[in-house]
């Protein structure tokens, strides 16, 4: 299997909230959010491993900003590590001045997605080389974010947790 890179996996979603999408208040739904950025990252996901994936986990999300009725809402994911079988997508969320163009990041999230063959068995995805200091950056922090999630699913020991024990332990 080729290694890739996170621009490889590159996707953009760009929507406009309507009023079925919001709240009392006239604020996006999360879980309409929420849709929007598991489909982005789904994409993401097939786009690294060319396989049908599975969302995994949702491991992050933050609603940083509320975003308003009629605004024009960007999606940007991109795979930010890949496991054996697994891979973690990171999510930006972006609200645009439709006026000048200007994006600001309103949100982000941090999905999992396991590659899986036609009877649902996990299938290896290819390696993930990151290139910008951003990536260079999720790249590292995934690993200790996989470990937290394995150790508060009773899948792995917290003495197992080498990255996790590095950042609290000085030798």
């Amino acid at each position: 299997m080729k290694s890739k890179t996170p621009s490889q996996s590159l996707t953009i979603n760009t929507e406009v909230v309507l009023p079925n999408d919001t709240n009392h208040v006239g604020n996006l739904f999360g879980g309409k959010l929420l849709q929007w950025v598991d489909i982005t990252a789904a994409i993401a996901a097939q786009r690294h491993c060319s396989r049908v994936v599975v969302t995994a986990a949702i491991n992050h999300v933050s609603f940083d900003n509320p975003i308003k009725q009629n605004s024009v809402v960007t999606l940007e994911a991109k795979v930010s590590r890949a496991f054996s079988s697994s891979m973690e997508i990171f999510v930006d969320v972006f609200v645009e001045d439709t006026v000048t163009g200007k994006k600001t990041k309103c949100n982000e999230a941090i999905l999992t997605f396991v590659a899986i063959d036609q009877n649902g068995t996990p299938l290896p995805v290819p390696e993930l080389i990151p290139e910008t200091d951003t990536e260079k950056k999720r790249f590292e922090s995934a690993l200790r974010r996989r470990q937290l999630s394995l150790i508060l699913g009773g899948r792995m020991k917290p003495e197992e947790a080498t990255e996790l024990k590095a950042l609290f332990l000085k030798d």
